[in-house]
């Protein structure tokens, strides 16, 4: 994104903002190509004399300056997110995707429960095992027993978690990545066995919460089965 100039006053006379900040912040900073503070900013053209502002003109366009590198920018750069925000978005999608994955297939499979658990781990919550999963898994849904779970589009804790996981992650991920999370899901599915068609039912909804079509997902699920596990 172009970075906005603030204008420059030149010989005696010259027209240059005055801004006055509305908000501070952090934001992916364009210039930098990393995590910074902000300020968001209003101001108005004055023109100057010897850098004086003397006279008002029109207002400017609402920019955000990085409080590192000085450069403006536009306050669309606010919509870009942080690297600390997108890793943790990262953490939770792919936690959340393996308790929906294990909760379709059944806690009772051991495999299934090391396979969550190792994907679990893989995301960023090292001291996560099997009883914290298990415990989270009966918080989301009721459920204490071993049996497959009943994971609905439309309603069930497990379902509104993924929609709320992943759906705001969705558009900020390049393909490979929304498909790598589904096939991290399925590796979990597939832990003690085939497919069963509740699994089938919960990872359609990972796919859809992940912007994937029909056919990205069958096709993403057959490959699953060939992996080597």
């Amino acid at each position: 994104m172009p970075c906005l100039g603030s204008g420059a006053v030149t010989g005696l006379w010259g027209v240059r903002p005055r801004w006055r900040t509305d908000v501070l912040g952090e934001f992916f900073c364009p210039g930098c190509g990393g995590d910074r503070n902000y300020r968001r900013q209003h101001g108005r053209r004055w023109l100057r004399l010897f850098g004086t502002p003397i006279l008002p003109l029109g207002g400017v366009v609402r920019s955000v300056q990085c409080t590192s590198c000085r450069g403006r920018h536009s306050t669309e750069s606010l919509e870009q997110l942080t690297s600390g925000r997108l890793g943790a978005m990262l953490r939770d999608a792919q936690y959340t995707i393996a308790l929906a994955a294990l909760a379709a297939g059944g806690t009772g499979s051991r495999s299934g429960r090391e396979v969550a658990c190792a994907v679990i781990k893989e995301a960023g919550f090292d001291d996560c095992g099997e009883a914290q999963v298990l415990a989270s898994l009966a918080a989301l849904s009721g459920h204490s027993g071993g049996d497959p779970l009943d994971v609905d589009v439309e309603g069930g804790g497990l379902a509104v978690e993924l929609h709320a996981a992943l759906e705001p992650l969705a558009p900020h991920l390049l393909l490979q990545g929304r498909e790598r999370l589904l096939t991290l899901g399925a590796l979990v599915a597939l832990a003690d066995g085939r497919y069963l068609p509740q699994e089938r039912a919960a990872l359609a909804v990972v796919g859809r919460c992940l912007d994937l079509g029909t056919a990205q997902v069958d096709r993403l699920l057959e490959a699953a089965t060939r992996a080597p596990r």
